[in-house]
C-alpha cells in the first residue's frame, strides 16, 4: 500500500512540471538569444505589489473626503456667506483707454499731451498749448462720457476738427480690456487685465513753437495798435512745403472745448461775427491786392507786351473815355504819382498805372488781356486748392467774363474790370495759403509745392510738388530783382534789416462800396539771392487811414529771430 502511494504522488508531480530542454540546462551568458536589452526584452516582468494599490487607495479616499468637506463647508457652514457675496458682487467688463499720441513741434517741443485725471476716471486728460494761434489747426477732442448710473455710453475720444481729427487713426491707438469684480457698494474687489492698451502714435509736425509764437504775437500787437479784426499768417520752406508758422486770429481755445466747462465762453465764441472757429489762414478768402502784381509781371515778361525795362509814366491816373458820353470819362487812380517806373521799379512801388496799361493796355501800350491774366495767375497756384491735408481749403475766384456774367445776371465785361483784376481788386479772391505757396514758386523757381503740416524727411517723406511752372529763368530774377527793390526803396521798407535780406510785395485791398476798410498785405521771402523761406501775412478789416500794416508783423517777427533765432535768418 505505502508503494502505491509513493508511485502516486510521484506521477502527479511529473504532471506538474513540464520537461527541462537541454536549451535551459545550457542557457548562460554566452549564448543568450538575440533580445534588445535596452528596449526590456528577455527580461522577466515583476507583478506591481498591493502595497502601492493599498497607497493609491488612501490617497483618492483622502482627496475625496477633502472635497466633500470643503463643498460641505461652501453649502452648510457658510452656505450664507457665500449667497450673500454672490448676490451682491458682480463682474464687468471694463475698457482701458488708450492714451492718444502726442503732438509735438519739429524739436520735440509738446503742442498737446496728456495727464493725469485728476478725478480717477480711466483715461486721461488732454492738455493743449495756449496762446500760440493753433488752436484752428489743432482742434480738440471729446471725452469719454458717461450715464448717470456710471456707464459709459461713449467709449471713444471724439476728435474735433483739426489735426486731431484728421490723424485720429494713428493718435487714438488701441484700446485694452479688464475684468472687474465689484461688491455691492461699488468697491473692486479683484480685477485682472485681459487686453492691454496701446497707446497712440505721436505726431511730429513741421511747426517750430518759438517761430510760432513770436509770429501769432507779433499779429496781435499790430492789430491792437490799428484795429485789424482778424488776420493770417504763415511761413513754409519753398523747398520742402514744410508750414514753420501758421497762426491765426481770433481764435477758440482747444482747452476751454475740450474741457467743456465753460459754457459761457464756448457760447460767446458761437456768437461772434469774427468767426474764431474758422481756420483764416487755409479757409479764409481775401482780396489780394497788390500781392497779386508779381504774377501779373510774370505773364507781361513772357507775352514780351513791353521791355522789362521801358518806363510808364504814372501822373496819379488814367483816364478812359466813355463811349456813351465823353463828358463821363472813367477815371483809373493810382494810390500815388510814381513818376516813370520800368517793371523792377513798378513791382517795388506798386504802380497801379503800370499795371492798368501792361494788363488791360491803354492808348499805344499793349496789355495781356483778362485771358492770360488768369492764365498766368492760374499757373502759379490761384484759383484752385493747394493739396494741403486740411478740410475746408477753399479754390479762390479770379475774374473773368464768364464769372462775371454768372454772378452780374449777363453783364460784359470792359475794360475797367481789365484794369481792377491787375490790380488784384474786383471779385478777386484768394486763401493766404494760396499767396504762400505762389511766391514760395517764385523763390524756388517754379515749382508749386503741396504744403504739409509734418516734419518731412527726404528719404521716406520726400516733398510734394503738385506742378512746375515752366517760364524763363531770366523772368524770375527780373521778378524776384523787383520784390528786392520793394524792401529796400519801395512800400517794404518795414523789411529792411541789415541782417538778413528779405524781397516782398505789399498789398492793400479796399472792402465794401464806401472803401473804408482795408485788408493788408505783406508776402515775399529770405534770403533774398538764395531763398529758403517763404511767407504771407493778412490782417483783416482795419480804418483805411491807419498806418500800421502787415509788413510791421513779419518786421517785429525778423527782429525777434535776429536774436533769438538767428538759425532762421541762414
Amino acid at each position: 500500500m505505502l508503494s502505491k502511494l509513493k508511485n502516486f504522488f510521484k506521477s502527479k508531480i511529473r504532471k506538474s512540471y513540464a520537461p527541462i530542454d537541454p536549451d535551459e540546462i545550457f542557457l548562460d551568458s554566452q549564448n543568450l538569444p538575440e533580445f534588445n536589452r535596452d528596449q526590456f526584452e528577455g527580461r522577466i516582468e515583476k507583478p506591481i505589489t498591493r502595497h502601492v494599490f493599498s497607497v493609491l487607495a488612501f490617497v483618492l479616499v483622502l482627496v475625496g473626503l477633502i472635497f466633500i468637506g470643503k463643498v460641505w463647508a461652501l453649502q452648510v457652514l457658510h452656505g450664507d456667506i457665500m449667497k450673500t457675496k454672490s448676490d451682491n458682487n458682480s463682474l464687468h467688463n471694463v475698457t482701458i483707454f488708450a492714451d492718444r499720441g502726442l503732438i509735438t513741434d519739429r524739436n520735440g517741443v509738446p503742442l498737446v499731451w496728456n495727464t493725469l485725471n485728476p478725478t480717477s476716471s480711466e483715461f486721461s486728460l488732454r492738455q493743449y498749448a495756449t496762446s500760440t494761434g493753433l488752436s484752428t489747426l489743432l482742434g480738440y477732442v471729446k471725452y469719454p462720457t458717461k450715464d448717470s448710473s456710471g456707464f459709459y455710453y461713449q467709449e471713444k475720444f471724439v476728435p474735433k476738427d483739426g489735426l486731431e481729427k484728421i490723424y485720429d487713426s494713428d493718435l487714438s491707438g488701441v484700446d485694452g480690456s479688464k475684468i472687474t469684480e465689484t461688491d455691492v457698494k461699488g468697491n473692486i474687489t479683484s480685477e485682472s487685465v485681459v487686453h492691454p492698451p496701446q497707446d497712440g502714435k505721436n505726431l511730429t509736425l513741421s511747426i517750430d513753437a518759438r517761430v510760432q509764437k513770436k509770429l501769432y504775437d507779433s499779429m496781435l500787437d499790430i492789430a491792437q495798435r490799428a484795429g485789424f479784426r482778424g488776420g493770417a499768417g504763415m511761413i513754409m520752406d519753398v523747398h520742402t512745403g514744410e508750414i514753420i508758422a501758421s497762426a491765426t486770429f481770433p481764435e477758440f481755445s482747444s482747452q476751454v472745448l475740450t474741457d467743456g466747462s465753460d459754457s459761457k465762453q464756448i457760447n460767446a465764441w458761437l456768437s461772434d461775427s469774427n468767426k474764431p472757429f474758422l481756420n483764416r489762414a487755409i479757409n479764409g478768402l481775401y482780396t489780394p491786392g497788390s500781392i497779386v502784381k508779381p504774377f501779373i509781371a510774370m505773364g507781361v515778361l513772357d507775352q514780351k507786351v513791353i521791355s522789362p525795362t521801358t518806363q510808364i509814366l504814372s501822373t496819379g491816373s488814367i483816364s478812359v473815355p466813355n463811349p456813351y458820353d465823353k463828358t463821363k470819362p472813367s477815371i483809373f487812380n493810382d494810390w500815388r504819382a510814381n513818376g516813370w517806373v520800368d517793371l523792377e521799379h513798378a513791382i517795388a512801388v506798386s504802380s497801379d498805372v503800370y499795371f492798368y496799361e501792361v494788363g488791360g493796355g491803354f492808348e499805344s501800350q499793349k496789355g495781356i488781356g483778362i485771358n492770360n491774366i488768369e492764365k498766368y495767375t492760374r499757373m502759379f497756384g490761384f484759383g484752385s486748392t493747394t493739396e494741403i491735408n486740411f478740410p475746408g481749403e477753399q479754390d479762390g475766384v479770379i475774374p473773368d467774363p464768364a464769372w462775371k456774367a454768372s454772378t452780374f445776371k449777363g453783364e460784359m465785361w470792359r475794360v475797367g474790370d481789365t484794369y481792377n483784376t491787375t490790380i488784384g481788386q474786383y471779385g478777386f479772391q484768394v486763401t493766404p495759403v494760396q499767396a504762400l505757396r505762389a511766391v514760395a514758386a517764385l523763390a524756388n523757381g517754379g515749382n508749386l509745392l503741396v504744403p504739409t503740416f509734418l516734419k518731412t524727411d527726404s528719404k521716406n517723406n520726400p516733398p510734394k510738388i503738385s506742378g512746375t511752372v515752366g517760364l524763363d529763368p531770366s523772368y524770375f530774377k527780373i521778378v524776384k530783382d523787383g520784390m528786392r527793390l520793394c524792401v529796400t526803396e519801395g512800400t517794404c521798407t518795414a523789411m529792411n534789416l541789415p541782417f538778413v535780406d528779405v524781397a516782398g510785395k505789399s498789398g492793400t485791398a479796399q472792402l465794401g462800396v464806401s472803401k473804408d476798410l482795408v485788408n493788408s498785405w505783406i508776402v515775399g521771402f529770405w534770403p533774398a539771392e538764395n531763398p529758403h523761406y517763404a511767407f504771407a501775412v493778412v490782417m483783416e478789416r482795419a480804418s483805411k487811414t491807419n498806418q500800421f500794416g502787415a509788413a510791421l508783423v513779419m518786421q517785429n517777427l525778423f527782429n525777434w529771430m535776429g536774436i533769438y533765432g538767428t538759425e532762421w535768418l541762414k
